[in-house]
């Protein structure tokens, strides 16, 4: 996997502290979706000048783009907003899972043993799936505990995962994809995870995905719902 040079912004912050590093504003528009220099400065603790400088970095290598908003009236006039965010070509700083060798796997198994070899193999992945993630969410007593410990456990691999409260729902949140290139090539892969996850969560819970990468989204959402 390519890396990014890991530069601080500056020596220190205005408290001393350490300066943030590049790899920390590609995690946050990977987790929040596009910024403003302004609102990466808060979050890191920094000027907004300090954030745009490193921003300008990062688009020259291509890793981050930018957008133009006009100011509405209630944000008063002046100059129009820049809002940033990554580009594809950001997938390579992140975890990749060794996706050239998975894409090769998938279609060898697919020629050798056809569709419904390839169906095994999917569905002998679900159940490793289940086995592991439902050892790790054993110890849950509620829903809520275990959409966070199923959120913990995809993180682990890769997936930058959190889960969230929205409302009486949970939302288990995967800001990264890093299967992306297998998935697309063999789609089950998605289908059955989405099983998998209503399995793993128990009965007394539906799940439904919202939001999907491969759909062309920035992320994939699963809302977590607790039946009556």
């Amino acid at each position: 996997m390519s890396k990014i040079s890991n530069r601080p912004i500056g020596k220190t912050d205005r408290a001393g502290a350490p300066a943030p590093t590049r790899q920390t504003i590609l995690d946050l528009l990977k987790r929040r979706g596009e910024q403003s220099a302004s609102a990466l400065g808060k979050a890191l603790g920094v000027t907004p000048m300090a954030a745009r400088l490193h921003l300008y970095d990062l688009q020259a290598e291509g890793l981050v783009e930018e957008r133009s908003e006009a100011k509405t009236q209630s944000r008063g006039r002046g100059r129009p907003v820049k809002y940033w965010s990554l580009t594809a070509a950001a997938a390579r700083v992140f975890p990749d899972a060794h996706q050239g060798l998975a894409v090769e796997m998938i279609q060898s198994v697919e020629e050798l043993f056809g569709a419904a070899g390839l169906a095994r193999l999917v569905k002998k992945h679900g159940s490793r799936q289940r086995a592991a993630y439902g050892e790790k969410l054993k110890p849950a007593k509620t829903l809520g505990e275990r959409v966070r410990r199923l959120a913990d456990a995809r993180s682990d691999e890769g997936y930058m995962a959190e889960a969230k409260r929205d409302g009486r729902d949970w939302l288990l949140i995967e800001n990264h994809c890093p299967i992306c290139s297998a998935a697309k090539a063999c789609t089950g892969l998605c289908a059955n995870e989405l099983k998998v996850f209503a399995s793993v969560l128990g009965k007394d819970a539906t799940v439904t995905r919202e939001e999907h990468i491969l759909a062309g989204a920035r992320r994939c959402v699963y809302r977590v719902k607790g039946k009556a």
